[in-house]
């Protein structure tokens, strides 16, 4: 089973068979070429809100009246992201604090990602995306639009094409695998954020999880010696 966080999904796509790699570097690269040339012009934020339950970050960003937020990543229990422009981020960032917000950030972006701003590069993507070959998962691939495994029933296209104007719900996609028997994680990518993001999920739920990293090649041949070690240990 595996995931991707936003651009990441597509990762997850090759490894699960539903995309050749050629075909995804090809879309991946168009969409961001769209996130950044379609995108409405306007000065853009986006901002991490730590302490608050989802509902409560989405009431936030309701309350907002100069200026637009939404949620747009549902990172990990109390780490929500929230997009939009800079006055209506900077007001919810504020009305967060006032609800009891532990810590707000504001990130290093330029744009009002996964958010309904980015109608116009949706429906470009949309028309990329029906020039390529893209097939049912061999192997179950947990979509962040709404934390289910997509299935043969799915528009995989129209799917995608809303990724990039959906929020991303990587805590409940963590929180799936977890529920249908996945104990080990391992990321592939630099650094550790989803790592982070699988031990908040871990604690919140109790669960006994393994996780690993790869980011280089020594990380690499670690994690296999660690797969070794625990199939001899199931063996």
């Amino acid at each position: 089973m595996s995931a991707g966080l936003s651009l990441g999904e597509y990762a997850a796509l090759v490894d699960g068979g539903a995309l050749r790699i050629e075909d995804a570097m090809a879309i991946v690269q168009k969409r961001g070429e769209y996130m950044q040339d379609l995108c409405p012009e306007g000065d853009w934020s986006m901002a991490a809100i730590l302490g608050l339950e989802n509902k409560e970050v989405e009431e936030a960003c309701k309350k907002v009246t100069n200026g637009f937020a939404q949620p747009a990543n549902y990172n990990c229990p109390k780490q929500v992201a929230i997009s939009g422009d800079k006055d209506g981020v900077y007001q919810a960032m504020e009305i967060a604090k006032e609800m009891g917000a532990k810590r707000v950030v504001e990130l290093k972006t330029s744009g009002p990602f996964h958010t309904k701003k980015l109608e116009n590069a949706s429906k470009a993507l949309r028309k990329v995306l029906e020039d390529k070959e893209i097939k049912t998962p061999k192997t179950a691939v947990v979509k962040n639009i709404d934390a289910r495994p997509y299935t043969a029933e799915d528009d995989m296209r129209d799917i995608l094409a809303k990724h990039v104007m959906s929020p991303t719900r990587m805590s409940d996609t963590i929180k799936y695998m977890m529920d249908n028997g996945v104990d080990t994680f391992i990321e592939i990518g630099p650094g550790k954020t989803l790592s982070n993001f699988v031990t908040s999920v871990k604690k919140s739920l109790g669960k006994d999880v393994k996780i690993m990293n790869i980011n280089d090649k020594e990380s690499l041949e670690s994690v296999i010696k660690q797969l070794e070690i625990l199939r001899g240990e199931d063996r």
